[in-house]
């Protein structure tokens, strides 16, 4: 028979005695047919992302009552799910001081611009060589970059769908942004989108644009100091282009200990969680976390900052 632990001698106490972390009082609370959004709000648990998310908004709310400044840095995949209107209204309304984006939001933003519709099959596509293959598109953004050649590709393309008579105009957050003077800096990865493929691109163009974009970013991020930094679906370009941008302004001196950070992203990913949240605010400040679709996490997190102002 094989020896055993005798455990007829452990040291209990008593539960009504001990610390727990989770209590009734952060318990949700069920709500009534008709109820307010500010109901709904305070019906969500008040643990773990419950908890966060409306502090995260509250935090926002309060970086805008004290003219702090809150950017947005996104990826493509906002704008696939719809989320447009609600970046214009944040930028229209003063809560959105600035907005990053990678190379493809200029492409599926240009084409709602344009048609109304974007995303193509890729799958159906890839096959017969014919994915990224569109012309309106390319030929718009490459002349809009030619064209504009000292500007930062975000005022740029912003500036050409704003002279253009385009039917959708005021779904683009690139032409909307243009229009209420909001800067919008984009980050290229040549070779990662579309327009990359195409004749007419012009390397030595988009790269001084987007280089300018980044002292731009940079230049945003310097004033960040109490403000806020929100990441909305970028995996990779964003966080990386940050975390640069952080270093760089610190290098010349900047204050920016006391700032706060945030990811949304549908899946967890590495650099975000550690160039946005984590490492940015190892001085001070605090990063939050939030997983979900966006189409539905970052209505909800919209609706509790406008409650919360």
């Amino acid at each position: 028979m094989y020896d055993y632990l005798d455990n007829r001698n452990i040291k209990q106490y008593s539960l009504y005695d001990r610390e727990s972390k989770v209590n009734i009082k952060d318990f949700c609370r069920t709500v009534d047919r008709g109820c307010s959004f500010e109901d709904f709000l305070i019906s969500l648990p008040n643990i773990l992302a419950g908890r966060d998310l409306k502090e995260a908004a509250r935090i926002i709310a309060e970086a805008k009552k004290t003219s702090k400044k809150f950017i947005l840095g996104m990826g493509a995949h906002v704008i696939k799910v719809g989320l447009a209107p609600l970046i214009i209204d944040l930028m229209e309304n003063g809560i959105i001081d600035a907005v990053a984006m990678n190379g493809a939001c200029t492409i599926h933003d240009t084409e709602i611009a344009m048609v109304g519709h974007t995303s193509e099959d890729v799958a159906k596509e890839i096959s017969s060589g014919t994915f990224g293959m569109v012309k309106e598109t390319s030929e718009f953004i490459i002349k809009a970059i030619k064209s504009n050649r000292d500007i930062g590709c975000g005022e740029a393309i912003g500036k050409a769908l704003d002279e253009s008579n385009y039917p959708y105009l005021d779904k683009s957050i690139l032409c909307m942004a243009y229009k209420f003077k909001v800067p919008v800096t984009v980050h290229i990865a040549i070779g990662t989108d579309i327009i990359h493929m195409h004749p007419e691109f012009d390397g030595n163009a988009f790269g001084t644009a987007t280089h300018r974009d980044f002292l731009v970013f940079s230049k945003l991020v310097s004033k960040l100091e109490g403000g806020v930094y929100l990441n909305l679906g970028s995996s990779v370009i964003l966080p990386e282009v940050f975390l640069k941008a952080v270093s760089l302004v610190r290098n010349l001196g900047f204050s920016l200990k006391n700032i706060t950070t945030i990811n949304m992203d549908f899946i967890q990913h590495y650099r975000p969680l550690t160039n946005v949240v984590r490492r940015p605010t190892l001085d001070g400040g605090k990063g939050f976390s939030f997983i979900g679709h966006h189409e539905i996490m970052f209505p909800l997190l919209c609706a509790a900052i406008k409650h919360y102002l």
